[in-house]
């Protein structure tokens, strides 16, 4: 070989090794790690890294070791979209997290009422669920019973909506579905608030299609004693979500200690999904980078 080849092989060499390094960096590799939990980011967590594309969205998720997605829209969502997300989610070995039953305004729309009106629209609304769960391969959808009807006692309310669930049960059961109840913080209107009236209602009800989603964020700004209640209500729980409080960000920036809380649902042996819902608490590039490493650190136990 004549020597201005040689050399001219050997810069092109140089050049190429020195830009290989750039070109992954910019794309984000695949991050080499595994949690110990199963942890479910939403679509929109990831967007300055993966840009606005669902299919990007995911993509990032699972080479940041993220296993799951949660989707609280995924009903309001066109077929077609819901059959791409599926497909990229076997694809990538991704499960499909929870879906909200949604059937309109199920705010003030309570199944505390008693009223056929509402009854008839969440069983509509089950039905509706169990195809897009089939299309998504999910398994669990978030119910909300509504508000207080102030004009009932608490106890009549009760039974409303445990006979209200009783008749969704029923249509999720023999699928092998799970409706996962969530006591909330958002307003005290709401009627479902504690994890003991959860529990109590989920025994009442009395069938695997019918349990908790424990939301670590609700249920500190609620009742705190997270740790203590997850252990009392634990055979009723099916599904955890976690934001940290207050403010319902990350893990790490408020005053929940998720360390010892995800060691003590891994201790338990808990396999499920532990949903993301929450917001980030910097904005941009470095905001997702704080987010992840959050995870990282909560989840070294």
């Amino acid at each position: 070989m004549k020597r201005r080849k040689f050399i001219e092989k050997i810069s092109w060499a140089t050049v190429l090794t020195t830009m290989v390094p750039f070109a992954m960096e910019a794309k984000s590799p695949k991050a080499v790690r595994n949690f110990k939990l199963n942890y479910g980011p939403h679509f929109g967590m990831f967007e300055q890294h993966a840009g606005k594309d669902l299919m990007s969205q995911l993509d990032f998720m699972a080479d940041q070791g993220f296993r799951s997605l949660e989707d609280n829209g995924m009903l309001g969502r066109s077929t077609d979209d819901q059959n791409k997300i599926s497909k990229r989610l076997e694809k990538l070995n991704m499960k499909m997290g929870v879906f909200v039953v949604d059937g309109g305004d199920n705010w003030k729309v309570s199944l505390t009422s008693g009223k056929r009106e509402f009854l008839d629209n969440f069983l509509d609304t089950c039905k509706r669920s169990v195809e897009v769960a089939k299309r998504v391969n999910a398994q669990w959808m978030t119910v909300v019973p509504g508000f207080f009807e102030r004009n009932l006692p608490i106890g009549i309310q009760t039974g409303h909506v445990i006979e209200a669930l009783k008749r969704g049960a029923e249509i999720f059961e023999p699928h092998g579905m799970v409706m996962v109840l969530e006591p909330l913080s958002d307003t005290p209107e709401l009627f479902l608030r504690h994890s003991d009236q959860s529990y109590s209602i989920c025994k009442a009800v009395g069938s695997p299609a019918c349990k908790i989603l424990y939301d670590s964020y609700h249920l500190q700004r609620n009742e705190g004693n997270l740790i203590s209640n997850i252990d009392k209500c634990w055979d009723e729980i099916a599904y955890f979500q976690v934001g940290d409080n207050p403010g319902r960000k990350e893990p790490g920036t408020g005053e929940i200690n998720h360390q010892n809380m995800f060691k003590y649902i891994y201790d338990k042996g808990y396999d499920g999904i532990i949903g993301m819902e929450h917001g980030l608490s910097q904005r941009g590039l470095e905001g997702e980078k704080k987010l992840i490493a959050s995870y990282v650190e909560a989840d070294n136990f």
